[in-house]
């Protein structure tokens, strides 16, 4: 494994040049459409660290999705996180699937955590190839220690997250497809709390018609932990995107809530359940993935 800034310094110097100049997320651009332009050359270092037997199954539910969508129903994917790489990958495999493919993945939003806009120009030349809704996510006050800051800043967060909500409810209203990370975060092996579920999920769940569970399987960038996000490394793997059938998110939420209703927590509750039946997607497909790659190992 090596960064990805060393493997493709060329083809990232020449994907900036299109790039769009670095700005701090305020309410007034919350929502920031795909730069089209730097998708060939995302697609192209995907395609290139895609090992033989990589895919996306079930290619059939995200048409039905997609055909809710158009209908008038607000539709969201429920996604694991375990890189950079993983809405890239999943844009990718859908355009692999044809002209329906291509426009379910122009008709994807992402939720995506200011971070990756304000951190570094590469990260943020990479984020802009996808339209996303950028968020101030509740874990980034955490590290905040001095008062002051803390006071300006929570200002801030409640801003930009009205104005998400608000660019959320509008796109959604238009049939655009949101995609969330319900863990909020990458998961780091070393940090299990970075694949517990955000409370604020449930919200989402409440608030959509439709959902999908996607599992990710596989991982062509991983976390470099001594490094920032620009510094991750790239390695050649099997990759397996597998979705859930389409769930209605109404009966999802109250058959969960009912299972638990002596919980005190119950929006914790049904994510916690959520998270737990994406684990269970991963795992299943993991061990076919272990098949494909031929090896008793287990990655991501």
């Amino acid at each position: 494994m090596e960064p990805i800034s060393k493997t493709y310094r060329k083809k990232i110097v020449e994907m900036m040049q299109f790039s769009k100049n670095q700005e701090a997320v305020t309410s007034e651009n919350v929502y920031q459409q795909s730069n089209e332009q730097i998708l060939p050359y995302i697609n192209s270092m995907v395609g290139e660290q895609l090992l033989p037997g990589s895919e996306l199954k079930h290619f059939e539910y995200f048409k039905e999705l997609l055909a809710k969508a158009k209908a008038g129903e607000s539709c969201m994917i429920l996604a694991e996180h375990y890189s950079n790489f993983d809405l890239p990958s999943l844009h990718y495999f859908l355009i692999q699937q044809g002209p329906e493919g291509e426009e379910l993945s122009r008709n994807i939003v992402a939720i995506a955590g200011m971070k990756l806009n304000e951190e570094n120009p590469v990260v943020s030349a990479f984020s802009e190839a996808y339209s996303r809704i950028v968020i101030y996510p509740s874990r980034s006050l955490l590290s905040i220690k001095e008062p002051k800051e803390m006071v300006m800043e929570i200002y801030r967060s409640r801003s930009i997250n009205r104005a998400a909500m608000k660019a959320l409810d509008e796109l959604k209203k238009q049939g655009r497809i949101i995609l969330v990370f319900p863990a909020g975060t990458r998961y780091r092996p070393w940090d299990p709390s970075t694949k517990k579920g955000v409370k604020e999920i449930d919200t989402y769940i409440k608030s959509f018609d439709n959902m999908i569970l996607l599992s990710i399987n596989g991982n062509i960038l991983r976390i470099n932990p001594d490094q920032e996000m620009s510094e991750d490394l790239v390695e050649k793997d099997v990759l397996i995107l597998n979705p859930s059938p389409v769930i209605r998110c109404k009966d999802y939420r109250n058959q969960i809530k009912e299972a638990t209703k002596f919980r005190e927590d119950k929006k914790q509750a049904v994510v916690d359940h959520l998270m737990a039946d994406l684990e269970g997607l991963h795992e299943d497909m993991e061990q076919n993935r272990r098949k494909v790659l031929g090896s008793d190992s287990k990655q991501a």
